[in-house]
């Protein structure tokens, strides 16, 4: 697990040191319309929540200082939205989804599925295709931005945090464990016992899902993407990201190509030429995207570059419906994690098996 290193960190309170530029002075109630009183950021009136603040959380930025706790929560970036309401905590608003999306309104189905337990409306959804919605952000009027998976530039960061402090990633862009994620946006809540409880919960929970698929076990697995109209080029994920990371974690192998690629590298994501195929030798399992698995499979393996790695020879491919919510949860999230990790996971053992 990539957690220890934030532990201490994040079991730290803060002094009355205040953090310049992360406060705005104009956050105040504002009138109850129709997506605040829908997407209202509840977070009760818990005097141990209360008794935690203030809470200093470091991250690639430095340090934010949250002097008090939060009453109006919003997210950007993909999947911070989920660690608040799995806690409980509906945000005033939240990065709409852009990828896996299988109705059309923004809102991944596992997010549907709390967000209807909760019995709460959608909050106020961000236009992230372009960039950070900073004005729709601003408007929302947050006590604190999550951010804590996120690939967040300094400039973003600097603008963000004129409107509320914010909790930017650790370390590497986009390379954020779903449990490091967890304990630095619930640490901001006030809630770092309940983010621990739910770190635990959810790490049983995988390991017994793992547990069911044994032919992944020590598996080299390499995640990657192929263009089916440009097979010149392999493109593969790094040990930055959280796709391999994740499934490293919980007991596959990282290939030697990989494993390479990722040594003194921040990048979450590279390629290499086909002509160099044979770096990947040692791959047991290739996971990629694409639309339709026979289609696929068969065009990588009739490719004379392609069809020289084991893998592909062997047809120990797995492909994701591109851009589906089993897709979507190849990247572990919260709330994903109780949605489909069967589904996921039995794919790959299938492809490995095959």
């Amino acid at each position: 697990m990539r957690t220890t290193r934030l532990l201490a960190a994040l079991a730290a309170t803060a002094t009355t040191i205040a953090l310049a530029g992360c406060g705005s002075d104009d956050t105040g109630s504002t009138d109850a319309s129709a997506s605040d009183s829908a997407a209202s950021s509840d977070t009760g009136d818990s005097a141990d929540a209360a008794d935690a603040f203030p809470v200093t959380i470091e991250h690639a930025y430095g340090e934010t200082v949250i002097e008090e706790q939060p009453e109006r929560v919003a997210t950007v970036a993909w999947m911070n939205h989920e660690v608040p309401l799995a806690l409980g905590v509906v945000p005033v608003g939240m990065a709409a989804a852009a990828y896996g999306d299988d109705d059309g309104d923004g809102v991944l189905p596992w997010v549907e599925e709390e967000l209807e337990e909760l019995g709460a409306e959608t909050p106020v959804l961000f236009d992230e295709t372009e960039s950070i919605d900073f004005e729709a952000v601003a408007d929302t009027q947050p006590d604190v931005i999550l951010a804590a998976y996120s690939g967040l530039t300094q400039e973003e960061y600097d603008t963000l945090s004129q409107i509320a402090p914010v909790v930017a990633y650790p370390d590497v862009a986009w390379g954020t464990s779903y449990q490091d994620m967890i304990l630095m946006n619930a640490t901001a809540l006030g809630l770092a016992d309940e983010g621990q409880a739910l770190v635990d919960e959810l790490d049983a929970e995988v390991t017994a899902a793992f547990d069911d698929h044994p032919a992944l076990a020590g598996a080299n697995v390499v995640f990657s993407y192929l263009d089916p109209n440009d097979l010149s080029t392999i493109g593969f994920y790094t040990t930055n990201d959280t796709r391999p990371g994740f499934l490293s974690d919980y007991g596959m192998g990282t290939p030697s190509v990989v494993a390479e690629a990722s040594e003194g590298s921040e990048e979450f994501y590279t390629t290499i030429s086909a002509e160099e195929a044979d770096r990947l030798e040692d791959v047991d399992l290739l996971i990629t995207y694409g639309d339709a698995e026979s289609e696929f499979l068969a065009a990588i393996q009739d490719d004379p570059l392609l069809s020289q790695i084991p893998a592909v020879a062997e047809g120990h491919v797995a492909v994701l419906p591109d851009a589906t919510p089993l897709a979507a949860a190849a990247n572990p999230t919260p709330l994903s994690i109780g949605y489909d990790l069967d589904e996921y996971l039995d794919l790959l053992s299938d492809a490995l098996e095959s």
